[in-house]
């Protein structure tokens, strides 16, 4: 294999693909080892922690080298491929590594250092920093106290704790510089919970092995059994396994990553923030049914998505216009309200990849054919897996519609930033009094839960009754609209 300079080789480096987002999984490489890539040429699948997306490369070349194999979790500024440019496009088309690097390729060919930000094509780019390893932000907790909590978790869902193991050495402390570790042994530490700073190396050159890291488990695992002060027989030392065992055969473990852990974390900060409060009235949509099947057959509307949702979000959208005050979000910084005179109107997407909200910008400025293309287009987008970041950032106030699951309705949380959530029931055919008589008419429950810092109870109240009763009277689209 013909070895290359330095600066025939370029590292492609993990971009931030969504403002503020820290670490991408790699879910396709579309390229391998010895193929020719072109400028703009997509070279992998990305998921984050908000949407799938494709990242081209750069510039032209030759791939050198893969970094991760595919289901790797890979920081924002990690290299991910090596490609050979200019002169050493030649030389690498001769027979490469197969595979996976082992080690990053900046261990091998550290590539220049540009001023500012590497050039990408998707993204925000990363910067560069005058050292080849990052700097640690801070000590992470013990590997004791995480294998502890481990333990305890285990016994909670009744498996018993790990056999004791003979303690290792002494963990080493916490040093300025990123301690060194090939991706799959980072991957180990990172699924026992270990905390690579506090492992004692092994290897050549202070690089930390997976022996290392099983070592660290089996001494962190005394102090989570919690030890008694008299002597004990010795237990056989543990094999190289998880801390705590549980039975395949009855329970499936599935690692929280990607859209699910986003919203997770999003969900729990946004229950324990802000202060949740649901009301909920049930109404008569009758008539509002009677309308979408006028407006399918309106050539106005032909080759758009008309259902029950476009017109419940037209009726929020006015209820908005009447109440401007429930577009708001707070800003626990500045101990202000921050009222939004423009509309990004979410809609919560169940996927397969999990719950997203992609959000139609400046809903309010829209017609109601406008309104159809744009549900349309976002529904069928997050259909495909193909909604961008962007499209789930900046949402003002969001619908979620559970009645598409046979539900009557739910307590919505909010989304992160926003003042209000409006979910809607099942549509059914039930007994209602109409101008006095009992008759079968179409009828559904909704829900608004809202900030209760931003939103008063007469507020929220007002906006739900508006929604409720344009639902009721489609008519009072055109008088208050």
């Amino acid at each position: 294999m013909t070895t290359m300079t330095d600066s025939s080789v370029r590292e492609f480096r993990m971009p931030d693909v969504g403002e503020g987002l820290t670490e991408a999984e790699i879910l396709k490489w579309y390229v391998q080892p010895g193929d020719t890539v072109t400028d703009g040429q997509v070279v992998c699948e990305v998921e984050t922690a908000k949407a799938a997306v494709e990242l081209p490369i750069p510039y032209d070349g030759v791939v050198r080298a893969l970094h991760f194999p595919e289901g790797t979790t890979v920081d924002v500024g990690t290299s991910i491929i090596a490609v050979a440019v200019g002169d050493g496009a030649a030389a690498a088309t001769e027979p490469v590594q197969e595979a996976v690097a082992d080690t990053p390729a900046a261990d091998e060919a550290e590539e220049p250092k540009p001023a500012g930000r590497q050039p990408v094509l998707v993204g925000y780019g990363v910067s560069t920093s005058a050292t080849r390893r990052r700097p640690r932000k801070g000590a992470q907790a013990p590997a004791a106290a995480q294998e502890a909590s481990a333990a305890i978790q285990a016994e909670m869902n009744g498996h018993g704790p790990a056999a004791p193991a003979a303690p290792a050495a002494p963990a080493a402390p916490v040093g300025g510089d990123r301690p060194l570790a090939k991706p799959p042994v980072r991957k180990l530490a990172k699924d026992l919970g270990v905390d690579l700073a506090t492992v004692v190396p092994s290897g050549p050159d202070g690089i930390i092995t997976r022996e290392d890291v099983h070592a660290a488990v089996s001494a962190a695992e005394p102090v989570a059994a919690a030890p008694r002060s008299e002597p004990s027989t010795p237990a056989p030392a543990a094999t190289a396994s998880a801390p705590a065992s549980y039975d395949t055969a009855r329970e499936t473990r599935v690692p929280v990553k990607g859209v699910r852990k986003a919203t997770a974390a999003a969900m729990v900060g946004s229950a324990f923030t802000a202060p949740h409060v649901t009301e909920f009235v049930t109404v008569d949509v009758t008539r509002t049914m009677k309308l979408v099947e006028e407006l399918k057959q309106d050539k106005e509307y032909t080759g758009l998505r008309v259902n029950p949702l476009l017109l419940i979000a037209k009726a929020l959208l006015v209820a908005i216009k009447r109440h401007p005050d429930i577009n708001a979000s707070w800003d626990e910084a500045a101990q202000e309200i921050v009222v939004k005179h423009y509309v990004n109107l979410g809609i919560a997407a169940a996927t397969p990849r999990g719950l997203i909200v992609p959000n139609i910008k400046d809903a309010h400025a829209q017609t109601l054919p406008q309104l159809a293309g744009s549900l349309g287009e976002l529904v069928s987008t997050a259909r495909e897996g193909k909604t961008s970041p962007a499209a789930m950032q900046g949402g003002t106030v969001t619908i979620t519609n559970v009645g598409v699951f046979g539900v009557d309705t739910g307590t919505p949380i909010l989304n992160p930033g926003e003042s209000a959530i409006l979910a809607v029931g099942a549509i059914k055919l039930q007994p209602w009094v109409h101008k006095g008589k009992v008759k079968p008419r179409q009828v559904t429950t909704l829900a608004l839960s809202f900030d209760h810092r931003l939103v008063d109870g007469e507020l929220g109240s007002k906006v739900l009754a508006d929604v409720a009763a344009v639902l009721e009277q489609p008519k009072r689209l055109i008088s208050w609209g």
